[in-house]
């Protein structure tokens, strides 16, 4: 799957929409006492989704003054940090400057994909412009030439514009997240393969070129979203 699993920026969108960010006085709050004036606190990231994100996290809030250790778990998007002292270190704030919303985490809530359904249709978008499109480029293999060729390109490339813009607005909307942060995620290079796919294939249908891909772009989506 791709770094920064799909559904990530809906899911930002949805958290920056309805969520404050927590007050120290809420964190300190909500935090576990380990003893030894230890302390944990699990935060939400709807964000985090891929070995990408874990790195730049764990490293960024690792570095913070007492701050013993921090751990990102992937499939519940909670990032546990345990900390020492009376005062609150800034991960909250940090997490922001990176790109990554975050709340307090409370396992009833969280415990719900919120995204799932989002994702659903993304993957039901995709599968179905991927299969029209596969249908149409099996006749230009087959060996239609000039005009129809030509057509069946057209048709493919209308086709595939819904299917980029909303399935593959999921990853769009991560790797522009990222860069905007300054920093990279493997949705960028999925962003940029598929964009210059599309292109490219745009270009030899305006040219009456032989071939295109844009069953190639859309099947790519298909199957990252599927993962």
């Amino acid at each position: 799957m791709s770094c920064c699993a799909p559904g990530a920026e809906m899911a930002l969108d949805l958290v920056s929409a309805t969520s404050v960010l927590p007050s120290s006085q809420e964190i300190r709050l909500a935090s576990r006492s380990l003893g030894d004036d230890l302390r944990q606190t699990d935060l939400s990231v709807p964000t985090v989704h891929c070995g990408a994100c874990i790195q730049t996290i764990e490293t960024a809030l690792g570095k913070l003054d007492h701050v013993e250790a921090v751990r990102v778990n992937l499939s519940t998007k909670r990032v546990s940090v345990r900390w020492r002292g009376d005062e609150v270190p800034p991960f909250v704030t940090v997490l922001e400057g990176l790109g990554y919303q975050a709340h307090l985490f409370e396992a009833e809530i969280d415990a719900k994909d919120k995204t799932l359904s989002d994702l659903i249709r993304a993957v039901a978008v995709a599968g179905f412009a991927a299969g029209n499109i596969m249908l149409l480029s099996v006749s230009v293999w087959s060996g239609a030439e000039g005009a129809t060729r030509d057509l069946f390109h057209w048709v493919s490339a209308l086709i595939a514009i819904p299917a980029l813009a909303f399935a593959g607005g999921i990853f769009f909307r991560s790797a522009w997240n990222a860069l905007r942060h300054g920093r990279m995620n493997m949705d960028v290079p999925i962003a940029v393969g598929v964009s210059l796919a599309y292109a490219m294939s745009l270009y030899e249908t305006i040219t009456h070129g032989d071939h295109a891909y844009f069953d190639a772009s859309v099947s790519l989506l298909f199957f990252l979203l599927i993962g």
